[in-house]
């Protein structure tokens, strides 16, 4: 018992001493979920300082793409459709495509990225997530794609923002693989395993890998975190996405990663006056891979709705973006299967640099 103590005592010492040392960063939190039979569920919270003016948005297949990166920006059309949360309808923070690739976008604020000195076409960060999404039906497909580098990601400021976008991006498949791309001294850096089940903000990824691997040695069932710092979030969520039981009921799956996921969520409108950084919970997403449902959950509103894209024509003959209006501070009630509440609507144009 003695030796117990001791070891949780160290455990604290060392983490607090980490901790403290730690970039202030905006809060979000992703993880995938290996369930029975081969299912795939990726959770995410989106946490900010101010209201994201996030919508879902539909885009079918054959849309054409510019980066929006002034001259010489990156075209492409959609070979896949997707379902997307929007940030602001100027950029595409999560999504799943119809191929079940889910991408998360977070912030990061040890990122930096490349300065454009060559003659590669430009993407703007605001259509990083949907470049992807678009264009990729595996974590294996995207990784081998992106390492050839065949953009240079710019950044600008966000809305209500002075300084610059600095993200990461997380994408997971149907199989569970899954990717973390991220952009450290300018260079692009691929972490690419199935293991990579959990993502949160500072440190950059491979600090992250060194702090599961600490707090594994630990247990959780000794003791577990339990601040909102990123730190603590990317512990609690690495041991709970492994505890959480592996049902046969995809229903209680869902319902054991939105536990999770909301585990590890900022309490609405709590404020950090020596952090003001850590931001509360705006909205919570869960992707059946599988079963091909996308899951909103608004902090504002009292219930939990969902997309079936089984049921939703992504040809390229119908053509048409259909957007879902989740209202200021998206505190629109929806109910149940959302499909026929979205309304055709022309496509937002994403963040110009």
């Amino acid at each position: 018992m003695k030796r117990i103590r001791r070891s949780i005592a160290a455990a604290c010492a060392t983490f607090l001493c980490g901790a403290l040392a730690l970039p202030q960063a905006e809060a979000c939190t992703r993880f995938v979920y290996h369930g029975a039979n081969g299912e795939v569920i990726t959770g995410r919270s989106m946490d900010y300082k101010i209201d994201t003016g996030t919508h879902l948005w539909t885009f079918p297949r054959g849309m054409k793409r510019s980066g929006e990166a002034g001259p010489n920006s990156l075209q492409w059309t959609s070979r896949y459709g997707s379902v997307i949360a929007s940030a602001y309808d100027i950029s595409t923070t999560d999504g799943m495509n119809e191929a079940g690739l889910v991408a998360n976008l977070l912030w990061l604020a040890e990122s930096e990225y490349p300065e454009r000195t060559t003659g590669k076409p430009g993407l703007s960060i605001a259509a990083w997530t949907q470049y992807v999404l678009d264009n990729f039906g595996s974590v294996d497909e995207a990784v081998k794609a992106l390492s050839r580098e065949p953009f240079l990601l710019v950044s600008d400021s966000p809305p209500g923002e002075q300084r610059m976008a600095t993200l990461h991006l997380s994408i997971s498949d149907a199989s569970g693989d899954s990717a973390i791309i991220e952009y450290i001294k300018g260079k692009q850096v691929i972490h690419h395993s199935r293991d990579y089940q959990v993502m949160t903000n500072s440190p950059i990824f491979e600090e992250q890998l060194a702090l599961e691997s600490y707090w594994r040695q630990i247990g959780g069932t000794v003791m577990l975190p339990g601040t909102n710092r990123a730190s603590d979030r990317f512990a609690r969520a690495s041991f709970y996405v492994n505890a959480i039981p592996k049902a046969e009921d995809p229903v209680e799956s869902i319902a054991s990663v939105f536990s999770v996921i909301r585990n590890v969520s900022v309490p609405y409108g709590i404020t950090t006056p020596d952090q003001p950084n850590i931001s509360s919970t705006r909205w919570r997403t869960v992707a059946d891979q599988k079963r091909l449902l996308y899951f909103f959950e608004s902090a504002l509103t009292p219930n939990v709705f969902w997309v079936d894209m089984k049921k939703l024509d992504f040809s390229e003959a119908s053509g048409k973006v259909r957007r879902l209006d989740l209202g200021e501070f998206q505190r629109t009630t929806y109910a149940g299967e959302a499909n026929d509440q979205f309304k055709e609507t022309p496509a937002f144009r994403f963040l110009g640099i």
